[in-house]
Order: C-alpha cells, then sequence, then structure tokens
C-alpha cells in the first residue's frame, strides 16, 4: 500500500520505517531539511535499537522515502499517518497547533478519497477537529481514523513489529478495512486489531498511559512507606507483583518517570477532565508523587552532606530517561544536576547515548566523560540515574579506589546493600532506610 507519514519525529520515523518493512511504499514528510538530508543517508536523529539498520535497508530497498513536500506524499498515498508533536501547554492542556496545520496542508492537496490516520497522542474529539480542517478545502470523500501508538522506548521497533494489540478508531466501514489490512502483516501470532469508535480510541492512549504512570507513582510511594516503617521496598515489590492480578511491569521504585508521554499525557488527561467540570483527584497525585521523587533523592545527598556539597563534585552514570533511548525529556537527570549546580557543586556525567541532548540542556555546565570510569575521576560520590546494562556489574573496587567519600546515591536501586557494605562502600538508595 502507498503510505505517508508527516513528521519524522520518534513516533513518525518509527512508524513509517516499520510500516516499510512490512512491504508498504512509504513517504515520511518533515520540513526540517537538515534532518531529512541525514535521514536519507541514513543517518537517525534519535537512538533506538535496530532502527537504522530497518531504515537504510527499506531506503535502498526503494521502499522508504524522505521528502518535505507534503502534496507530493499526499497526491501518492491512500493513507496519511499525522505524527507531529503535540506539546503540552501551560495549563498542561494538548498543544494541536501542528496537527491542525498538517490536516490543513493534507486537505489542500487532496484530488480523492484518502484515510487521514491520526498517530500523534491527542485529545478526545480531536478527530473532528482535523475532519473539520480538512473540509475548508477538500469537498470530497475522506475519512480520519485514531490510531494510537503504544511504543516503549528503547523496544519501540520490537513493539511496532509485535504489538500486543491495534487499536483503530473509525466510523466508517471502508477505514476498518483499510486499516486492517494495513496492520494485517502484524498481527499474524494472533495479537487483537480492536475497532471502536474514535473519541474511544483517543481516549484509549491516555488511560493506558495514565495507568501506567500510576502504578510507577504508587510503587514509589509504597516504597518511601517502606522505608520509614523499615520494610524492605524490594521484597514487598516481589510480594506484589507475583500476585497475577497485579504483574510486575511498572511498579519498580526509584526517581519517578520521565520521557515525552507519562508526564505529558498524565497532565492532559487532568485538564481534559477540568474542562468537564471533574477533578483527576488520583492522576494529579500520580503527577505530585513523580515529582517529588527527585525531591527525595536530592534530599538524600544534602543529608548526607549536611546541607552543604559546595566544592562537592558528584560523578554522574546515566542521564537519558530511561534506558537503551537517547530522550532526555523530562529526564530525571535534569532536576538532579540542576540543582547540584545551583549548590555549588560540579558534575562529571556520562551516559552511553544521550549526549548530544545533553549538551543541548546543560552546554558547558558539566563535564561530559569519555566513559563510566573517566566521570569518576577526581569526585567525591558517584550518583546512578538510568540503568544502563553497564552501570549493573561495575568493577566496584576501582569505584571504591577512585571516590573520594567512597558513597554511591542509586537513584535505580540497582546493587544490594550487603555487597557494597562488603566491599567499604556507603550505599544510599531509594526506599532504604539508610
Amino acid at each position: 500500500m502507498n503510505i505517508c507519514v508527516i513528521g519524522t519525529g520518534y513516533v513518525g520515523l518509527i512508524t513509517g520505517t516499520c510500516l516499510a518493512e512490512m512491504g508498504n511504499d512509504v513517504i515520511c514528510v518533515d520540513n526540517d531539511l537538515e534532518k531529512i538530508a541525514k535521514l536519507k543517508k541514513g543517518i537517525t536523529p534519535l537512538y533506538e535499537p535496530g532502527l537504522e539498520e530497518i531504515i537504510i535497508n527499506n531506503v535502498e530497498e526503494k521502499r522508504l522515502e524522505f521528502t518535505d513536500d507534503l502534496a507530493y506524499a499526499v497526491e501518492k498515498s491512500t493513507a496519511c499517518f499525522i505524527a507531529v508533536g503535540t506539546p503540552s501547554k501551560d495549563d498542561g492542556g494538548c498543544d494541536l497547533t501542528y496537527v491542525l496545520s498538517v490536516a490543513s496542508d493534507i486537505g489542500k492537496a487532496m484530488k480523492d478519497y484518502k484515510i487521514i490516520v491520526d498517530k500523534s497522542t491527542v485529545p478526545v474529539g480531536t478527530h473532528k477537529l482535523v475532519e473539520n480542517e480538512i473540509k475548508k478545502h477538500y469537498s470530497g470523500d475522506f475519512d480520519v481514523v485514531s490510531n494510537p501508538e503504544f511504543l516503549k522506548q528503547g523496544a519501540a521497533v520490537d513493539d511496532f513489529l509485535k504489538p500486543d494489540r491495534v487499536v483503530i478508531g473509525a466510523n466508517s466501514q471502508k477505514a476498518v478495512d483499510v486499516m486492517r489490512d494495513i496492520y494485517s502483516p502484524f498481527v499474524r501470532t494472533g495479537a487483537p486489531i480492536i475497532i471502536m469508535d474514535t473519541a474511544s480510541a483517543e481516549m484509549t492512549k491516555y488511560a493506558a498511559n495514565a495507568f501506567l504512570a500510576t502504578k510507577i507513582s504508587f510503587a514509589n510511594e509504597m516504597s518511601n512507606i517502606c522505608e520509614k516503617v523499615g520494610a524492605n521496598a524490594d521484597l514487598v515489590r516481589i510480594g506484589m507483583s507475583t500476585d497475577k492480578r497485579i504483574g510486575n511491569q511498572f511498579l519498580f521504585h526509584g526517581l519517578g518517570y520521565g520521557g515525552s508521554c507519562f508526564p505529558k499525557d498524565v497532565q492532559a488527561l487532568i485538564k481534559m477532565a477540568n474542562d468537564f467540570d471533574m477533578e483527576a483527584n488520583i492522576l494529579k497525585s500520580v503527577h505530585e508523587v513523580n515529582i517529588k521523587q527527585r525531591t527525595i533523592f536530592i534530599n538524600k545527598i544534602l543529608d548526607r552532606y549536611n546541607n552543604n556539597i559546595s566544592g562537592k563534585t558528584f560523578a554522574v552514570w546515566g542521564l537519558s530517561f530511561k534506558p537503551r533511548t537517547n530522550d532526555m525529556r523530562e529526564a530525571p537527570s535534569i532536576t538532579i544536576i540542576n540543582e547540584l549546580i545551583k549548590r555549588g557543586a560540579k558534575v562529571r556525567a556520562f551516559d552511553p547515548k544521550a549526549f548530544d541532548e545533553a549538551r543541548k540542556i546543560f552546554k558547558d555546565k558539566i563535564y561530559y566523560a569519555k566513559n563510566s570510569y573517566d566521570a569518576l575521576e577526581n569526585t567525591d560520590a558517584l550518583l546512578l540515574l538510568t540503568e544502563w546494562n553497564e552501570f549493573r556489574r561495575p568493577n566496584f573496587d576501582k569505584i571504591k579506589s577512585m571516590l573520594k567519600d567512597k558513597i554511591i546515591f542509586d537513584g535505580r536501586n540497582q546493587y544490594e546493600n550487603s555487597r557494597m557494605i562488603g566491599r567499604g562502600i556507603e550505599y544510599i538508595c531509594m526506599g532504604c532506610d539508610n
């Protein structure tokens, strides 16, 4: 099938590439000429395992094309996926400026029937706004479909190629049939294609993300209580998660969630509820607990140093909001490092993939280490902020020899306190009575 994907950000690039991988002819559109030029050469603006290889392969096979010409892409395509950014507004609501601008441009370019697919995360009712925008420029037949993405950063390619489910919100059988055809190669193992109305599909995305964010904040609140009463948060987690009704995913305590989805979607859902004179009390607490986790971690550092870290130098392992991605949007590391610098401390940081993004945020305020051990040079203590695999079993004797104060502040609870004590390292983590 001929498909265009408008927007080559995280969602758009994964979507277009994976659709091409299944044999479709896909045109990815973006108005960033520098990005388009790089993508044509197989240079990706984001790190996602497996993505670059698939892009290069499909460009070589001429199934995947990159352009800034939206009208050309729309004319060539049966289905047009909108995958542009939907940033948060000051009130927490979702800014649809880019979505509606693209809808307008699609309407101007349309000459025959198309299916317009909202792939971006958008509030309930956006399908109507997109439809109305297109109708300003095109009077023929078309359908607007909601097809939310459920991609985990760090595993997004696998998530798209082997989805748990595909949600399609459509109000016409014609659109449903086309969308089933597009996704049938991805669900051959039996994953369901769930058909619903468009508004319900839009809501499903928010509900799913808000629930996962709730699990994380619940785990963090339980860990904080465990710390006060003397219970072991890790053992409590295991005791809970082995209950099949609860499950073991998204129950790890630590610094809270970050990234482009959970923070934005929780806030947007709170705003949606407020717009209908409702109070989203649970979601407000989810957000507050998440923000609080970073403060709790900072306070652990300050308490250990009697509220004075001026002149101290800290090694930081991990800058991205989670491993296997270079994404630093809403990353806990930003809040923590900025607070350390504000209080007169210096930072030597290492991350396997996020340095380009980090330089945009911190510029020359921190030292960008060549490797994890270079980050430890002439430092007082180590802060573990992202649980990259290479940080799981480091050389602790080497760490101890390089740290002046022999302290590890672990925001991700990667190590065992007893092992650290045995090695002569002071270990301060989340959910532990330190």
